[in-house]
Formats: structure tokens, sequence, C-alpha cells
């Protein structure tokens, strides 16, 4: 039986030339989505082995995407897919439940072994990726914590994108007096004061591109 697989990437071409590599390789892509509450969604009907998420996607990251596909289908491993090859994101996407990391330059030859890796139930890295990174992980090196809730990361992630505050509500399920609460929130806690400044930290994070 073929490894089921779910591809999250907001770019079509991108997920098209990934299908094809990987059906040639045997396995079979379930489902195809363009943005990341999309992809949990997918995966929580689906159940596929394997997600194959990019970290930038729109409404959610896919970093936050994998957390939740993590606890919505706990069967499902995930990898994901990105151009950040900085520690912190490296650390942070482990402590996250990601299984694989993969370097978009790298992504052709790597998927392919990531996903029977992940399969193996063992952790992939891409060449270029310091290994010490991942012994730290695995050693329980503490990082600083994100001071942001899961749920404020989301918010933050929607009003990078210029997302109002009522559309924030709609795409959460959350009423709007809840949405501005947690914007207020998040700028506290952040010691941000205006809506330029939560972009540019959005950004620094990996939330949003520029």
């Amino acid at each position: 039986m073929p490894v089921s697989v779910l591809l999250a990437d907001d770019h079509q071409i991108v997920r098209q030339g990934v299908r094809v590599l990987l059906e040639n390789e045997g396995f079979e892509v379930v489902s195809e989505t363009a943005d990341g509450r999309e992809a949990v969604e997918a995966a929580s009907r689906l159940r596929p082995s394997v997600a194959v998420v990019d970290f930038v996607m729109p409404l959610l990251n896919g970093l936050d995407a994998a957390v939740q596909i993590q606890r919505q289908s706990p069967s499902t491993r995930s990898i994901l897919l990105t151009m950040y090859t900085e520690d912190q994101y490296v650390l942070e996407a482990f402590r996250g439940g990601i299984r694989g990391y993969v370097i978009k330059t790298q992504a052709a030859a790597d998927l392919v072994q990531a996903i029977r890796e992940v399969q193996r139930n063992a952790l992939y890295v891409s060449p270029g990726i310091s290994r010490t990174l991942v012994d730290a992980f695995l050693a329980k090196t503490e990082m600083p914590a994100d001071p942001l809730t899961p749920r404020e990361r989301e918010v933050l992630q929607l009003v990078a994108e210029g997302r109002t505050t009522k559309e924030i509500a709609v795409v959460l399920g959350l009423s709007v007096k809840t949405a501005e609460t947690h914007r207020t929130r998040i700028m506290r806690k952040l010691e941000i004061h205006d809506t330029a400044s939560l972009v540019r930290y959005a950004i620094r994070r990996g939330l949003v591109q520029a």
C-alpha cells in the first residue's frame, strides 16, 4: 500500500512539481491545499501518513498548521518545506513536532528521502542544517519560550496579512470583541504599539514574507 501524502503550498506550480516527483517515486498524493487551514481540515478528514507543508502560507503558517495536524491526526508525520536555515526556525520546528525539515532549494532530492525517514519514525534534516541543532533538541536544550499563545500567533499572522479585526474574527470563528482582545494582548506582550511594528515582528518570526 503506497504512503499517502498531503501537500500544502500556496504556489500551485510548486504543488504540481512536488506531486509529479512523489507520484513517480510511488507515493500517493491524496490532497493538495493552498493554505494552512485547508491543510489541517484535509489532514483531519483524510488522515494521511505524511503531510508536506510549506512554512509560509496564508491564514495559517506551516509550523502552526503542523502542530494542529498532529493534534487532529496523531498518526500523520509532518515535513516542513522552507527557505529558512537559521537555528531558531529549525529548533522551533522540531519542538513543535515536525519530523522532517527540508530546504526548498534541495527539495527534489531531499523530500523523497525525508518521507522515507519519517515513515521509519526517524527525524530528517536537509544537508546544510547543522546536525548539532537536532542533537540539541534531542538533548532537550531549552529555548526561550514564545511569549505568544498559539491562538495569538494565529491572530498575529492575520494582522500581518492585512486582515481587519472583523475578518480575523470570521476566519478564526471568534467574536469581534474577542479578536480585538487578542490583538491588544499581543501588542502588550510584545511591547509593540502600532500595526507596522507588528508586521515587522511577524516577518522576523517567519510568519509572513516581506
